[in-house]
């Protein structure tokens, strides 16, 4: 079962954002736009992570950070703080009131995504999946290690974070703009031929003499890659 990730944000851009990008990562994702509301989804069923506004009606995200820690059913599970507030002294007060870790907007969606793997795997490693194996091709997540036919693969870390973004949804159509968003960030601004021109660079990477390309593009809308290359591999 995908690991469950509550979003507690009452800015409808950002839970749309985070929904959209989650998903995409496999997890199921439950939104909330203020404290009572992610009480009661709480109540409902116990995520496995929370993703929790610092400024919410009603009840503060503090607030509800503390009040998560304070019960016992609720007191292992991981919060990541998401504000505005930069300063040091916001930052510790988050940390001290119990919050795993702190995100400041605007934040890296790609930074965000590693950092909510990081602490799923601390706290349940059956939760991330270390691997992802396509056909003749692994890649290992926790090692950032990539091999085709029992062979290494050595790629830039763009090259990496693009294929291990594509591995994830086999088949998935994914336009240039949503992979300069996921893989690159949507607060680092380059032009959509950048992403051709490290598609270009990840194909001579992993493909070798007729060896086939299980990158494919999809004219007029971007690349996926190729649900049928587990049986052709």
């Amino acid at each position: 079962m995908p690991a469950t990730i509550l979003v507690v944000e009452d800015e409808g851009d950002i839970a749309i954002l985070l929904r959209y990008n989650l998903e995409a990562e496999g997890f199921r994702v439950v939104t909330a736009e203020s404290g009572d509301e992610a009480q009661h989804a709480i109540q409902e069923k116990l995520p496995d992570l929370i993703l929790l506004d610092w400024m919410l009606p009603e009840i503060s995200g503090i607030e509800l950070c503390r009040r998560l820690r304070a019960r016992e059913e609720t007191a292992r599970v991981p919060i990541i703080m998401l504000t505005a507030r930069g300063e040091e002294e916001e930052r510790v007060r988050g940390l001290a009131t119990g919050a795993d870790d702190y995100v400041v907007k605007p934040f890296s969606v790609p930074e965000l995504v590693a950092r909510i793997h990081a602490l799923l795997r601390r706290a349940n490693p059956n939760l991330v999946t270390a691997a992802l194996k396509v056909g003749d091709l692994e890649l290992d997540r926790t090692t950032h290690r990539v091999r085709r036919a029992n062979r290494d693969v050595h790629l830039g870390p763009t090259e990496y974070r693009l294929l291990e973004y594509l591995m994830r949804h086999p088949g998935r159509v994914y336009s240039r703009e949503q992979l300069l968003d996921g893989v690159w960030g949507n607060d680092v601004y380059v032009d959509e031929r950048t992403v051709d021109v490290h598609i270009g660079r990840l194909r001579r990477a992993i493909n070798r003499g007729r060896e086939t390309d299980p990158i494919r593009t999809v004219r007029g809308a971007g690349y996926a890659f190729d649900e049928r290359f587990a049986q052709v591999a």
